[in-house]
């Protein structure tokens, strides 16, 4: 866990910073994402409770071509989403799985499922992996005032590969 939070400081470090002043303009991030996530990706979200994960994954939904509603799959674990054009989204919460190897194989069997649908991946709480998967975006997310989650978040994007 202290190597991947190592890591996941190191990629911060040759991220692009997004200021977003609210829920909107998480989801427009989510959003500009679906267009520029070519089929299979695994985007990796990062941040506290809060913080604005699923709402950028409903963007995310929306630029995917998705209308049903997006929630956070805390007890499911996974929702897959069909969208038009045949695009598709597998979203992971991770968060109850306290235990690496089970993180491991929830997202071996749901990274396989995603490539058979050509689907985006959306991971929430990465943390709980044994390894990060070095071929994944990266958003981390962070509230600017941890008291007020009106007052916006900060994004940092990192791009597969860096």
């Amino acid at each position: 866990m202290i190597q991947q939070q190592s890591q996941l400081h190191q990629k911060r470090e040759h991220s692009q910073k997004r200021e977003l002043p609210d829920a909107a303009a998480t989801q427009a991030l989510g959003h500009d994402l679906a267009l520029q996530l070519p089929p299979g990706s695994i985007l990796l979200l990062l941040g506290d409770l809060g913080a604005g994960k699923t709402c950028l994954v409903q963007g995310l939904a929306k630029g995917l071509g998705i209308d049903e509603p997006i929630t956070s799959p805390t007890f499911a674990l996974a929702q897959h989403y069909q969208g038009q054009g045949g695009r598709a989204l597998v979203h992971l919460d991770l968060y109850r799985l306290e235990l690496a190897a089970a993180a491991d194989e929830l997202l071996a069997q749901e990274e396989e499922e995603a490539l058979a649908l050509g689907a985006v991946l959306a991971v929430e709480w990465p943390e709980r992996l044994s390894v990060l998967p070095p071929e994944a975006w990266q958003v981390g997310l962070e509230l600017r005032d941890p008291t007020n989650p009106d007052a916006g978040r900060t994004a940092w994007i990192t791009p597969a590969g860096r």
